[in-house]
């Protein structure tokens, strides 16, 4: 009888604790599904086509009904007991909470109403077909159907635009002046040679002649008269309406409430407390520290002059450029293949994703920095991808191939990204995304892995990694001095010429990037100067017993999370050891 008594204790006392994760999980789970179900988009990236003939509904009245379900899911959040839930689920409890709570505030800040710049915008939407395979019928009927909806979606952003006049949240109009530049190029020249249009110049086999012939002509007549038109008059409004009425300071400041809109974005791109004068100050004593690492190189080449003028010598001298486009992409595969077989003494668990190498279209590269990542389908549809720009090899130096490799690819956004992806027991949300903090700053730790990995061998390459440093201890500085202390567009680009030897071309791409995407910068420096600090930590402590392979599987292995939680969980994976 005792026996069967206690069995009923343990048995309600096993339910009882149940109870609060069986919620959360319904949540979370609640909460993807209706993430997917507001954005086709999204669905498509991920690998899942059953969006593919819609756009996302960015609408004034689409982000009221989205904040208000965030509102909903935050009260179903704070019934749950929190202290119930394991390990694990309490850090994802946290991550959604703040999630949410972040994204209602930045539409309550009005942030929403600022969704365009140079590099984002619906300018930019025909790049989506290459998160697509194009296989059957229904894959180019799908785009077509979205070419049919674009007159549409441009007159939602028109909406969000036009309320951003109204409520005194535009862009810097120096980073706007380029989009009727863009949208032009867009719209120049016969439907055939228009972006949208690349689907259905190479076409399977496997469907019909006719088929083929008449979504041809289908997808030309829409181009003609729908989206040319849409996007024109888009342009104009721009020109004519937005231009003059954007901000002329280059800095979110000087906007209504700025210094606080800014507060935000810091803490939240950083994952910290972070005030932007402390890291203003933490960008300049990196500055300092990185110069004098640099000034090191330099004598050692046996270079008679300044940093300045060696940094010029670096932008100028044609021994350091790839004479054509094709050969710069030849450079970048060579490197590319040289980092795989590396990564074993690195790590102990490897991605089974594999990744690619692609140039970034040439519509959008004289507008787009060095290099970017595409991750892979959830569903394993398509691999990874490192776009890498061509535009203008003559400001493409050869000592920055190795470092923007580790950067972009391995062992950083692939490896990172396609392992989070094949974490099991996560909810989607962590595994398909991140903090950027942590995704940014293993990006730039990971540069520093380039020692280990027997690359920077060339003294040039080695300043190329110090560089590619510098450039980002340079943007803690220029962020919070353009969003915060009120720098004009100028000065920032003048301190970034005097401590970098990146070209012209990318300091000016840069310094408007960080215009038109205040507070996103800071992620990089910070994050990877977290993540250092964690490995000194771990060899200072366990001496000999330091496993280089465990501490970064460790520090990978529960995808992209917080610099607090990370900090927590590095600290006991050391105590353990």
């Amino acid at each position: 009888m005792h026996r069967v008594i206690l069995a009923l204790l343990l048995w309600s006392s096993a339910l009882t604790f149940a109870a609060p994760a069986d919620d959360f999980q319904r949540i979370v789970e609640a909460h993807w599904n209706w993430t997917l179900e507001q954005s086709p988009q999204l669905r498509t990236q991920l690998g899942d086509s059953s969006g593919n003939d819609q756009w996302n509904d960015v609408s004034l009245a689409a982000h009221y009904e989205r904040d208000a379900r965030r509102g909903e899911f935050l009260q179903q959040l704070a019934e749950i007991d929190a202290s119930a839930l394991s390990g694990q689920d309490q850090l994802s409890y946290t991550m959604l909470v703040k999630r949410l709570q972040n994204n209602r505030r930045s539409q309550a800040l009005g942030l929403h109403l600022m969704p365009v710049n140079m590099r984002s915008g619906p300018q930019h939407l025909h790049t989506l077909q290459e998160q697509i395979n194009f296989q059957n019928e229904q894959d180019y009927r799908q785009w077509l159907a979205r070419l049919q909806g674009l007159p549409q979606l441009l007159d939602q952003y028109r909406e969000l635009l036009e309320e951003g006049i109204l409520q005194e949240r535009t862009q810097a109009r120096v980073v706007m002046e380029r989009v009727p530049q863009q949208i032009d190029r867009l719209v120049a020249g016969d439907p055939t040679e228009n972006p949208f249009y690349k689907p259905f110049l190479t076409m399977p086999d496997t469907l019909s002649t006719v088929a083929i012939g008449e979504m041809r002509v289908t997808a030309q007549n829409i181009i003609r008269t729908r989206v040319n038109p849409a996007y024109t008059e888009f342009r104009n409004f721009l020109a004519s309406a937005y231009l003059p009425a954007a901000r002329d300071q280059p800095g979110i400041g000087s906007l209504p409430g700025g210094d606080e809109l800014y507060r935000f974005l810091a803490e939240r791109f950083t994952t910290t407390d972070l005030t932007p004068e402390a890291i203003h100050a933490i960008g300049e004593a990196e500055v300092a520290r990185l110069l004098e690492e640099m000034e090191a190189v330099k004598a050692s080449v046996g270079f008679q002059g300044d940093l300045q003028a060696f940094n010029d010598f670096l932008r100028t001298d044609p021994q350091f450029y790839y004479d054509t486009p094709e050969a710069l992409y030849e450079g970048y595969l060579a490197v590319s293949k040289r980092l795989d077989p590396e990564l074993v003494s690195l790590f102990g668990k490897l991605p089974r994703m594999p990744y690619g190498v692609r140039p970034i279209p040439a519509e959008t590269a004289p507008d787009t920095t060095t290099a970017y990542y595409s991750r892979p389908a959830a569903n394993g549809t398509r691999a990874g991808y490192y776009y890498v720009n061509l535009y203008r090899p003559e400001v493409r130096p050869k000592y920055e191939m190795e470092v923007l490799s580790v950067h972009e690819a391995v062992p950083g956004h692939h490896l990172q990204i396609a392992l989070a992806q094949e974490l099991e027991g996560l909810p989607m949300f962590r595994t398909q995304g991140g903090e950027t903090a942590f995704v940014e700053g293993w990006g730039l730790y990971s540069e520093r892995l380039g020692y280990e990995m027997g690359l920077y061998k060339d003294p040039y390459s080695r300043y190329g990694q110090l560089t590619y440093d510098m450039w980002r201890a340079v943007r803690l500085v220029v962020d919070t001095g353009m969003h915060y202390f009120g720098w004009s567009r100028e000065r920032a680009i003048e301190y970034f010429k005097a401590n970098a030897g990146k070209t012209e071309t990318d300091i000016v791409n840069e310094i408007d990037r960080y215009i038109g995407w205040p507070g996103q910068a800071l992620a990089y420096k910070i994050g990877q100067m977290k993540m250092l600090e964690l490995r000194e930590r771990a060899e200072q402590e366990l001496g000999d017993r330091f496993d280089i392979r465990a501490f970064h599987d460790t520090l990978l292995g529960a995808g992209a999370i917080p610099l607090d939680a990370l900090e927590q969980r590095m600290n006991k994976w050391i105590a353990g050891q």
